[in-house]
Order: structure tokens, then sequence, then C-alpha cells
């Protein structure tokens, strides 16, 4: 049986080395070979916030603030706070469909090589067994251990299993709550559901009060490291709060204590910060909805969600359609990323048919194409034409207009692959300039040999030549409106 863990145990395996709870001995921490190589991984967002399905994930928050639909909504639908709290979606978190046997083989059909499930979001219900809160799948709703049950499938599919804790920003999530007559306006201790229900720091300043508590702190730190004891994840991800300053020391005593496990457990352990929570090269740069316009000398990776509006499963999704997310991995993979992509399951566990339909097309595309993707690194260019992603988070609500001159670059081998990121037209030839033969040594453009030029799952020989303008390829027929990728051999 599991053993409660206490402080001294994880300070203890924290100062066991080789890494220890300060940045300079975290920086010795690598990247993991084997995620460098993956490439593509499947987020999960899934819990109490699935069963309204409304507006988006931030619904235990948004139901008690008196300015928003969801409050409204929850009015009418389920009645007054006071008597419908957030609490009370936990009997009818039942998970009657939950299969994750067949999550897990639709994830791995969709080509992905790790999955991501969320442990436990910001309204603090755990989808795993607990001995620091009754608060849980196992205890509660559906009675199942929902994070043990997908590491088992994961791992009998060779799936990297990893998760996360957006349990940080749980401080003041139902903060609102205390402000009219709701279920949550009442004195609160550890251990109860709500607690703390803290006012909401500014978003602005984060160094803003009421910091966290020592006791919220000490109660996130057992929790973090319950979940990595317990369960045993490769990865660790972690929300947007964790920059404020009070997690400064929490997080070294984290880092320190998981990475010295995965010595133990003979395999590497790696975190996933945005913001610059943790010091750079310590661990993985996250970047929400978003990315870079150029590649990065170090390994990154970006999370987004299969749908515009929300995380969660919603009645009201804004889907992204399968190009668009494939031309974001192009994007990713070649300015030396990861694309971790969220779907959200429907509140009974079922996946919605729309996802299933875009992860399969995923998945077939990266069947034929997944050569130029896996395993690959960057070419000393990343990028050729007019259009690009701008640097920064939550760009991902505008759709970028690809064209047949827009293409990215990757290398594995003895081979170059050149994404054409747009549709090509029947009878088009393309000019690739970054692959021009160059008249003058001095230049930095390309001076290899070109052997051979492949298109990927086309068994027909492709025409084409060689000019100081660029690499001439033509195209008889009429093609997949999905990126098609030029394969490059070099003698």
């Amino acid at each position: 049986m599991m053993k409660t863990i206490t402080m001294a145990e994880i300070k203890q395996v924290a100062n066991q080395g080789p890494y220890y709870p300060n940045w300079e001995s975290l920086f010795q921490y690598q990247v993991p070979e084997w995620y460098q190589q993956a490439k593509f991984g499947i987020f999960v967002h899934w819990g109490l916030y699935s069963i309204p399905a409304f507006n988006n994930e931030w619904y235990s928050r948004n139901m008690y603030i008196q300015s928003h639909p969801e409050y409204k909504h929850h009015i009418e639908t389920y009645g007054p706070q006071k008597n419908f709290g957030y609490k009370d979606f936990i009997p009818l978190f039942t998970a009657e469909k939950f299969n994750p046997k067949e999550w897990v083989s639709l994830f791995k059909k969709a080509g992905a090589r790790y999955l991501f499930p969320v442990a436990e979001h910001h309204d603090g219900f755990q989808l795993y067994r607990s001995h620091l809160s009754q608060y849980n799948s196992v205890a509660m709703g559906p009675m199942r251990d929902i994070l043990g049950e997908l590491k088992r499938e994961a791992e009998k599919e060779e799936l990297h299993f990893c998760t996360s804790s957006h349990r940080a920003e749980h401080q003041f999530f139902f903060g609102h709550g205390k402000e009219f007559d709701s279920d949550v306006n009442q004195d609160l201790k550890k251990g109860d559901f709500y607690w703390p229900a803290m006012p909401e720091p500014d978003n602005q300043d984060l160094f803003s009060q009421p910091y966290p508590t020592r006791e919220f702190l000490d109660d996130w730190l057992l929790r973090t490291c319950e979940l990595i004891k317990d369960y045993q994840p490769e990865m660790l991800y972690f929300d947007w709060w964790i920059q404020h300053d009070s997690f400064k020391e929490y997080l070294q005593l984290v880092a320190a204590y998981f990475y010295n496990l995965g010595v133990e457990w003979e395999k590497p352990t790696s975190i996933c910060y945005k913001h610059d929570a943790m010091m750079f090269g310590t661990g993985i740069v996250e970047v929400e909805r978003g990315g870079f316009s150029q590649a990065q000398a170090f390994h990154w990776q970006t999370d987004t969600a299969i749908a515009r509006n929300s995380w969660c499963y919603t009645t009201t999704l804004d889907y992204k359609t399968p190009r668009e997310i494939i031309q974001t991995l192009i994007d990713v993979v070649a300015k030396n990323g990861n694309l971790l992509l969220n779907v959200g399951p429907k509140g009974d566990g079922s996946i919605p048919h729309q996802d299933e339909q875009i992860l399969t097309t995923i998945g077939n595309w990266l069947t034929v194409n997944g050569e130029g993707i896996y395993a690959s690194r960057p070419w000393r260019k990343a990028q050729e034409g007019p259009t690009n992603l701008e640097s920064g988070q939550f760009s991902d609500g505008k759709v970028l207009q690809y064209s047949s001159k827009d293409f990215r670059f990757t290398v594995k081998g003895s081979a170059i692959y050149v994404f054409v990121m747009g549709a090509i037209e029947p009878g088009e030839q393309l000019t690739i300039q970054s692959l021009g033969a160059s008249c003058n040594q001095n230049t930095p453009e390309f001076h290899g040999i070109i052997e051979e030029v492949s298109l990927l799952g086309y068994f027909e020989k492709l025409s084409w030549h060689q000019t100081k303008e660029g690499l001439m390829v033509d195209f008889p027929h009429k093609l997949s409106d999905l990126p098609s990728v030029i394969k490059v051999k070099i003698k």
C-alpha cells in the first residue's frame, strides 16, 4: 500500500544527488533523447468542468463571477450557486464511457509518441489516488484511478507517460465565490474542496498580494511529489502561475526530487515550464498556443488545443482543421520544437467524433510523411517563403494562409526534407531557392550534391533540375490539400 509522502522524505531525496535544489546543480539537466525524437504528444483536459461543457475549462472559476456568462448559465441550468455549487458536479462525473484502451489506441493511431493527461486542474479535483485529499476520482465520482489506468495502457502501447499539475492556480480559483451567497462563502480550512479561495491577484503584477500561504505552498509541494512518486511520469508539466515569486524555492525542491528519482528509475525525467518559472537550462521551455519565428538553439515545446476557444470539451468548440494542425507541427519541428496537442473528451469519457476524425487524419498524414518529422533535426535554415509565425504566446487564433511558395526544412541521415506548406496545383513548378546551385563557394547557401528528389507517398519519378535560382521540381498531378513533403537525397 502506498504511504503518505512527507516533507522530510522530499527533502532527503532532493538532497541525495546527483541533483540538488539550486539552479546551479539543476543546470546539469539534459533534454531526454527520446523526447527530442518523439516530436508529437497528446495533452488531455478532462474533469468536472467537462460535465457543464460550457465555454471553457475555467467554468469552476467563472461560474462564481457575477459578470460572466457562466454565472447566468449555471443558475439557469443547475440553480443558485449556494444550492448547487461546483462540488456538486462530482457525483455527476461518473466516467461511464471512459475506456483508456480506446483512448490510447486512438492517440497512437494519430501518431503521438507520448501522452500528457492532466492529473489535477485548477479546480482541485484529482484524477488519481491521493492520500492528501479525499477529493479524487478514486474516492469520489467515477471511483476509478483515471491516471493509473491511462499510464498502464500508454506503457502497453509504448507511449511515454507524462502528466501535468495545474494546482498552483487553485489558491485563488474559487475566490470570487466569497463575494456573494454561494457554497464557497464559508470558513474554509485545509482539506476542504474550495480551500483556500483567496482573492484573485492582479495578473499583471506577479508580486501582488495576497501571497500564497506557507500552508498552501507546502500542500502544493506534497501533492506534486506524491504524484511523481506514485505514478512515475517521465515528464511533468506546470501551468502558468508557478512563475510567482513564492514558488521559486519549491520549484527547485520539486525539480531535484523528480530528477533524482529519474536517476533511480533509470529513465530521464523532465519538467515543462512557462514564463521563465524555472531557470533557463533546467527544464523544457513551454510556449502556450504559439511559437517562434525562427529556429531555436534549445529544444522547446508548444502546447495548443484541437479547438481555438477551449481546452476542454464544450458544445460550442471552434475546431481547427487537420491541415492547420499539421502545418503547426511542421513549423514547430523545423524550429527545434515539439507539438503537444490537446483533446477534450466529453463528460462521460467518450472522445468527440470530430476530435477522432481530426486525429485520424493527422495519423494518416504522419504514416506517409513521418520520416521527415520523427527523429529529424533542424536544417541550417528552418524556412523559406513569405508566410511566417510571429514569436509569442496565444497566436494560434489567427490562421496563417500558406502558399506553395512557403517551405519548412528538416534533416535526417542523408536527406533534407522540404515541407510544402500550401496546396500544389497540377502542372505547378516549385522553386526552392535554398537548394539552388551556388556558383560562389564563399556564399553561405547550399553547396551539396543532390542525388535524388522524390515525394513521400508518391511512387512516380519527379522531374527536377537545379539552377542558381533554386531547385526546380515539377508536379504534374493534383495532390492532397495537406502539406506535401519532398525528400532531397544528398550524395
